[in-house]
C-alpha cells in the first residue's frame, strides 16, 4: 500500500535506497539458467564475497533485525534543498546596517518570528513579555517598535508587517520615494492615490466598493483604474519571494502515458515505475552452497542466515513492486473505459459521471485502494497531464433524464463567468437560472458549492471598473 501511493520521483528514490541497502537485490532482466555456464565462475562470484564486510559478532542480532517503531508508521523525512533561507537572507541585509548589539539582537529575534510570508503575526507586547520569561531580556516596548522599523527597510519591501494593509503600505510608499524625482507625473500621481487608498479607505478597496471611493477621493473612474493598477504590482506575501519558496515546487511526472492512434485509446506506465529488479544470481547460488553443507559451524550458520534475509527481503520487494505495476494499471484502464468519451474528444462535456465505488468494483479491489492511486497519479494525455482524482465527479440529473457530471456543470460555470461583464458580475442566482435554462436542476446554494471549488470569488469580488 506504501508503494502503491508514493508517485514515480518517490518511487525512484524508494528503488535506489532499497538497492543501497540490500546487496541482493539489483537491476536487470531475470535470466534463466544456463546450464552451459562454468561452475568457476560462480565459485568465482562466492568468493570474492566477503561476509565480514557485513557480519559483526559484537553486534547483538536485535539492533539489526528490529525497528524502533510500527510496520505503518510512514518515514515523513524530507530532504531540503541547499541555499539561503528568506530568514538567513534578512539576517545577512541586518548585518550591514550600522546598530549597536541590542538592536541587532532584537532585529534578529524578530525576523525569527516572521512567518513563511513574511508576516510579523504576533503582536510586540507578547514578543516583549516572551524576552523578560525565557531570556532574561527586559526591554520596553518602544526598542522592539524601533528595531521593527529596521526590519522593514530590508528586501524585499514589506516583510515586517502585521497585516496586508501595512504590507502594502510599506511597499507602495518605498516606491513613491524612489519616484519623488521622475518626471513621470501621471504614474507618482497614480501611487500617491494607491497610498490614500490603502491607507484611508482599504475596507472599501477590499470589499470592492469603487464607487464610495472615487466619491471621497473625488477622483474619476479612470484615476482610480491607474491607481489599482498600481496595487495589483505590489506583492501580498513577499517572504515567498525569499530561497524557501522553491521548496513549495513540486515537478509532476507522468505515471501513465494514454494516446490514440486511429480512434483508439492506447495507455502504457512510465517505464520510470517499471524498473527491471532481480535477485542476485550469486546470492541464489550462495543459498545454495550453505544449504547443502554436510557440516555447518557458527559462521556458515551466520552467513546462511543473512543471505536468506537479503533474498527474502529483495524478493519481497520485487513481488511488491509488480503488484504495484498490475493494480495501477487495472485501475487506470478501468478509468480509461470509463471515460473513454472524453479521451478520444478532449471535450469536459463528455466526461461521464464516476466515483470511487465504481472503478472498485470493475477491478475488484477496495475503495481505499483505488483512492490510494487516484490522489497521487498522474495521466499524460494529448490534452494534458491531469490527476486521476480530477475525472472522478457526482452524477446531476438533466431534462432529459440523463446523468450528467458535475465536471461538466463546473465547465458550464466556468465559461459563464469568463464572459461576464466585469462591471457586473453574476450573481450565483443569475448562474443558477442559467444552469437551469441549460437542463440542469441546480439550487444557488450548489452553485455556490461548485464555484468555491474552482476558487472563483463571489460576484461582488469578482467586479472591475
Amino acid at each position: 500500500m506504501k508503494l502503491l501511493q508514493v508517485p514515480t520521483v518517490e518511487l525512484e528514490a524508494r528503488i535506489k535506497q532499497e538497492l543501497e541497502a540490500n546487496p541482493a537485490l539489483e537491476e536487470g532482466v531475470e535470466e534463466a539458467e544456463d546450464v552451459s555456464e562454468e561452475e568457476g565462475e560462480k565459485d568465482d562470484a562466492i568468493e570474492e564475497f566477503d561476509f565480514e564486510e557485513y557480519l559483526d559478532d559484537e553486534t547483538p542480532d536485535y539492533k539489526t533485525s528490529i525497528r524502533n517503531h510500527g510496520a505503518d508508521v510512514e518515514d515523513k523525512d524530507i530532504p531540503l534543498g541547499a541555499g539561503a533561507t528568506f530568514r538567513e537572507l534578512l539576517v545577512s541585509q541586518l548585518g550591514l546596517v550600522f546598530l549597536n548589539d541590542s538592536e541587532r539582537m532584537l532585529g534578529e529575534h524578530i525576523i525569527g518570528q516572521l512567518d513563511d510570508s513574511g508576516y510579523l503575526r504576533r503582536d510586540l507586547e507578547s514578543i516583549v513579555n516572551d524576552l523578560a520569561f525565557t531570556q532574561n531580556i527586559m526591554i520596553d516596548k518602544e526598542d522592539l517598535v524601533s528595531a521593527l522599523k529596521i526590519v522593514q527597510t530590508l528586501d524585499p519591501a514589506g516583510v515586517g508587517a502585521e497585516n496586508l494593509q501595512k504590507c502594502l503600505l510599506i511597499q507602495i510608499r518605498r516606491k513613491i520615494e524612489k519616484l519623488q524625482d521622475s518626471v513621470n507625473f501621471v504614474r507618482l500621481q497614480a501611487m500617491i492615490s494607491a497610498e490614500e487608498i490603502l491607507n484611508n479607505h482599504f475596507e472599501s478597496f477590499s470589499k470592492k466598493h469603487f464607487q464610495a471611493i472615487t466619491t471621497k477621493l473625488e477622483i474619476t473612474d479612470e484615476d482610480l483604474r491607474e491607481a489599482l493598477s498600481e496595487v495589483t504590482k505590489l506583492n501580498p506575501k513577499p517572504g515567498n519571494s525569499g530561497g524557501e519558496s522553491s521548496r513549495n515546487v513540486q515537478h509532476v511526472v507522468a505515471d501513465f502515458i494514454l494516446s490514440i492512434h486511429d480512434d483508439e485509446l492506447h495507455i502504457s506506465l512510465n517505464q520510470r515505475n517499471a524498473p527491471d529488479l532481480r535477485i542476485s544470481p550469486s546470492y541464489k547460488e550462495m543459498m545454495d552452497t550453505y544449504s547443502s553443507g554436510a557440516e555447518t559451524s557458527k559462521s556458515q550458520k551466520e552467513a546462511l542466515s543473512f543471505v536468506k534475509q537479503k533474498v527474502d527481503a529483495a524478493k519481497w520487494f520485487v513481488d511488491a513492486i509488480r503488484q504495484r505495476q498490475l493494480t495501477l494499471m487495472k485501475t487506470i484502464k478501468a478509468i480509461v473505459d470509463h471515460q473513454e468519451k472524453y479521451f478520444l474528444s478532449g471535450d469536459e462535456t463528455d466526461i461521464n459521471p464516476m466515483i470511487l465505488k465504481d472503478i472498485a468494483e470493475r477491478i475488484h479491489m477496495d475503495i481505499s485502494t483505488v483512492s490510494r492511486v487516484a490522489n497521487s497519479k498522474y495521466v499524460q494525455t494529448p490534452y494534458g497531464t491531469f490527476l486521476l482524482k480530477t475525472f472522478f465527479s457526482e452524477s446531476l440529473s438533466t431534462d432529459s433524464g440523463e446523468d450528467a457530471s458535475s465536471r461538466e456543470v463546473k465547465r458550464i460555470l466556468q465559461d459563464a463567468i469568463d464572459e461576464e461583464d466585469k462591471k457586473k458580475p453574476l450573481t450565483d442566482e443569475k448562474l443558477g437560472i442559467i444552469l437551469n435554462s441549460k437542463g440542469y436542476h441546480i439550487a444557488r446554494r450548489t452553485v455556490a458549492k461548485y464555484r468555491e471549488q474552482l476558487g472563483i470569488s463571489v460576484a461582488r469580488l469578482r467586479k472591475e471598473l
